[in-house]
């Protein structure tokens, strides 16, 4: 299966009967984000709650309150 990475439009190639490749086709809300945007991503997001100043944003939902 041919997919595209959200963010940086790199063309890729997953085995068409992959866990992702089937959430891929079956619900296609979801999308496909390449490995090193994936780890890039990652790293910012370690760096900015090691700044101390990032605050997890929570929704009202009472499920939320079991966390």
């Amino acid at each position: 299966m041919r997919v595209k990475c959200v963010m940086c439009d790199e063309i890729g190639q997953l085995p068409d009967n992959a866990p992702l490749a089937k959430t891929l086709r079956n619900r296609p809300i979801h999308t496909y984000m390449c490995l090193s945007c994936r780890e890039r991503i990652t790293n910012k997001t370690i760096a900015r709650v090691a700044t101390g100043n990032f605050v997890f944003r929570r929704s009202s939902h009472p499920i939320e309150k079991d966390f």
